[in-house]
């Protein structure tokens, strides 16, 4: 089995990379920065906020390689940011611009070629690491909300299109103790009024371990339950 992960340096990510490697699997992680060097992974510098430089990587034949003859390939988009945060007219373009093209744009350009790229494997799977904000609004985080709402309807929509050996499925993981967290709680209430929950998440040590989440969700990714719902939640799954 080959499979290709993005953020896989970190976190989830490096949680999903882990239990992959540990079942057998050729990893390929994509991230700005290299994880821990492991046999049967290889990793890619590539910064996913950088359209241009995504397309020049695909062009250059890598993916396609890489996933030349899999007979089962998997594609799981956990790279994702969560700034900025705070209410419209105090965001700015550039931030915006940067959350829509590593939360949306490359996950769309990266499942479009993943798909190209295997179209004679006979199973293939897509999975978008999704968040419980796609499902609920928060106060100061109109852009994160939108842009992992935005991975939830590509998964429905996907489903749609009956493509030959594909299953997709958009994942929220649950509440994890990763980076991402600790940016959260070190956001004014100002910008998100909501933070007093996240802190007391972490005080009650109520976050969830990113390998034990990574290993349940591959687990999940590998099942013959996956794609049923193209939109679920893992916590839902246990």
């Amino acid at each position: 089995m080959k499979a290709i992960v993005t953020g896989h340096s970190r976190g989830l990510g490096a949680g999903i990379a882990r239990a992959l490697l540990a079942g057998g699997a050729e990893v390929m992680g994509l991230a700005r920065h290299a994880g821990d060097a492991q046999p049967g992974l290889r990793q890619v510098a590539l910064d996913l906020a950088d359209a241009t430089a995504l397309q020049a990587w695909l062009d250059g034949g890598e993916l396609a390689a890489f996933l030349g003859g899999a007979q089962q390939a998997l594609l799981i988009n956990n790279a994702g940011v969560v700034q900025p945060v705070g209410a419209p007219g105090r965001l700015g373009g550039a931030q915006l611009a940067q959350a829509v093209a590593v939360n949306v744009s490359a996950v769309l350009v990266l499942t479009d070629a993943f798909v190209a790229a295997t179209g004679t494997c006979p199973d293939r799977r897509v999975l978008h690491v999704s968040s419980g904000a796609a499902r609920a609004p928060y106060a100061g985080w109109s852009t994160y909300c939108a842009t992992k709402a935005a991975l939830d309807m590509h998964a429905r929509a996907t489903v749609l299109d009956g493509v030959p050996g594909l299953a997709i499925a958009s994942v929220a993981p649950g509440v994890i103790d990763t980076g991402m967290q600790a940016q959260i709680r070190a956001m004014s209430a100002r910008d998100f009024p909501s933070i007093e929950r996240f802190v007391a998440l972490q005080r009650d040590g109520a976050l969830d371990d990113p390998f034990a989440a990574g290993a349940r969700l591959v687990a999940y990714a590998l099942s013959g339950a996956f794609g049923r719902e193209p939109v679920t939640d893992l916590r839902q799954l246990r």
